[in-house]
């Protein structure tokens, strides 16, 4: 008698790779999930294959990075690399998505290049955008996940796919992406440091918005999106539901490192079960109108589901 039903075909799973070491990192913050090798990100994926995750999204972590994150269109650069592997391992049998944005690939951890005042430059890293799209789609991405909030980067990146010839290539855009507390967990995943002590609220959405995220989704939608994504997720149940009365599109929703970190944190000492409020709070994402949910409980809640 269930009104909503969480299965394993509504999870992606975020897997980070990172270049120069010879076996997977833990990430303290984040227990449970590694930076991978290029050799232990194939064999994860083979495994949530085999437990019927449906989907993944790749983030890189080089080990040059520059001012304006070239690595992130490198054809030898890390998720391109990787993008080259699953797409021969796995073929049509899995949907393989890359995040698009610079601020894994910056030496000053902002999403994009930056202008003589420290300020991110919104139309110089469109350029920068479209050049890494192409590289993940040429490298074999079925999904291009911008995220960087930059204001046009829907448009300019379908532009750069259909001049390539990428035109099937589906954009899955971060929509409603809030300037949020909640992501220290990941920037330690991917080994980003906002430099002079900055942050991302000139580009990032302010969490005490819901309309303005609204009308950045119909902008993402207006500019070609295919999909569109609400980050995070768990404090931002309203936004999923505006967005879900309001759109046919597929809608996501981010259930962010900091949202799983302090479940495992609080699991860990005994506050809670961890395992039943993870899948509580994945089924309230799911009963606000998300189609899909990246979490890091991907691989948990699939094993979890398969047992029973």
């Amino acid at each position: 008698m269930a009104e909503t039903r969480l299965g394993v075909d509504d999870l992606i799973a975020p897997l980070f790779v990172r270049e120069g070491i010879a076996e997977p990192q833990p990430i303290a913050s984040l227990p449970g999930v590694v930076q991978h090798t290029q050799d232990s990100l194939r064999a994860e994926v083979e495994s949530l294959r085999t437990l019927g995750v449906p989907a993944v999204i790749l983030f890189g972590v080089p080990e040059h990075k520059d001012a304006e994150g070239s690595e992130s269109w490198n054809p030898d650069g890390v998720v391109q690399v990787a993008l080259r592997n699953l797409r021969a391992d796995m073929g049509p049998d899995l949907v393989v998505m890359a995040d698009l944005c610079v601020d894994e690939y910056t030496d000053h951890g902002h999403c994009g290049v930056l202008d003589g005042q420290g300020s991110v430059d919104n139309d110089a890293t469109l350029d920068l955008y479209m050049r890494a799209a192409v590289a993940q789609a040429e490298a074999g991405a079925d999904v291009i996940a911008p995220s960087g909030m930059m204001d046009g980067q829907v448009f300019a990146i379908r532009e750069a796919l259909d001049d390539a010839e990428f035109d099937q290539a589906i954009i899955l855009a971060y929509a409603a992406k809030y300037a949020s507390a909640l992501y220290g967990p990941f920037r330690d995943a991917v080994d980003v440091t906002i430099a002079d002590g900055g942050d991302r609220k000139g580009y990032q959405q302010d969490p005490a918005n819901a309309r303005e995220s609204l009308e950045e989704i119909r902008a993402d939608v207006a500019e070609g999106a295919d999909m569109v994504m609400v980050k995070p997720a768990g404090a931002y149940l309203d936004v999923i539901a505006h967005a879900r009365a309001e759109l046919d599109i597929p809608l996501a929703a981010y259930q962010v490192s900091g949202e799983y970190a302090m479940i495992k944190a609080a699991g860990a000492n005994g506050w809670l079960d961890g395992d039943a409020v993870a899948f509580e709070t994945l089924t309230a994402i799911k009963r606000a109108g998300a189609d899909m949910i990246l979490t890091y409980f991907a691989r948990e809640v699939a094993e979890t589901l398969a047992a029973r």
